[in-house]
């Protein structure tokens, strides 16, 4: 059996160290989003689409674990939301300065127009095979 005194430090070393994944998460959340702020502010959206898309999905999914009290999970999201904010920040920067290494951009206007049915190109009509040998 162990001394009071020595269950009490055990039960206090026990409970500050469940109570560090919350601690931890709010920090890497708030950086995250402080990431993605910025890249906001760069117009990452436009400029860097693919960056954007996935800091703003791995922020999603870090509060979903953290709502589940997967703080190791949400940990890990929160690390990759704000690396991928970062890059979009980057990216959309360098867009900004030569807007040649950006994302195609395709106008919404421009459909390519539909080709006649020529009865030339057409291919021949094939025959139907039956579904059973006739009788």
């Amino acid at each position: 059996m162990l001394r009071p005194m020595v269950r009490s430090r055990l039960l206090v070393l026990l409970v500050l160290l469940v109570g560090c994944g919350p601690i931890t998460y709010v920090s890497r959340v708030r950086s995250a989003a402080d990431s993605i702020d910025a890249a906001r502010a760069a117009k990452a959206d436009k400029l860097a689409p693919y960056w954007w898309t996935r800091a703003t999905q791995y922020l999603h999914m870090a509060r979903v674990e953290a709502a589940r009290a997967d703080f190791q999970g949400a940990n890990k999201f929160g690390q990759l939301a704000t690396e991928a904010g970062d890059k979009a920040t980057a990216e959309a920067l360098e867009v900004a300065k030569d807007p040649s290494k950006g994302p195609l951009q395709v106008s919404p206007n421009r459909v390519a127009p539909a080709k006649p049915a020529d009865e030339d190109d057409a291919p021949p009509a094939k025959k139907i095979a039956p579904a059973k040998d006739a009788p």
